[in-house]
């Protein structure tokens, strides 16, 4: 099986959630770049463009949603989403772009 073939018609937040476990494999696997990338045929050039795009993501932080009646909260939000479910996402001031792509990537899936 190839590269392409694998990653064909996957969204592009499962696409990373495949290269986070492809670079933690390789982690505990021991073997160098190039004899992991041989043995799973895929590119050392894709092995590296996804490390490097993986690792300037950074960290995303996530909030615990509650499910159920809604508290009144102080007016510190940034902004709110009402989903057509009904469900609200509030995004602090602080975000960072990032987050916010991941997170709006997970919804539409």
């Amino acid at each position: 099986m190839t590269e392409s073939s694998v990653e064909e018609g996957v969204p592009a937040f499962a696409k990373a959630d495949q290269w986070r476990e492809r670079l933690a494999e390789h982690e505990r696997s021991g073997l160098t770049v190039k004899r992991f990338c041989q043995e799973r045929g895929i590119t050392q050039w894709a092995f590296y463009a996804w490390r490097k795009r993986l690792r300037e993501e950074g960290t995303v932080r996530f909030a615990l949603v509650e499910r159920g009646r809604v508290r009144p909260e102080p007016a510190a939000a940034g902004l709110e989403l009402i989903l057509t479910t009904g469900e609200r996402l509030r995004i602090g001031v602080g975000v960072d772009g990032a987050t916010l792509r991941t997170v709006l990537e997970a919804l539409r899936a």
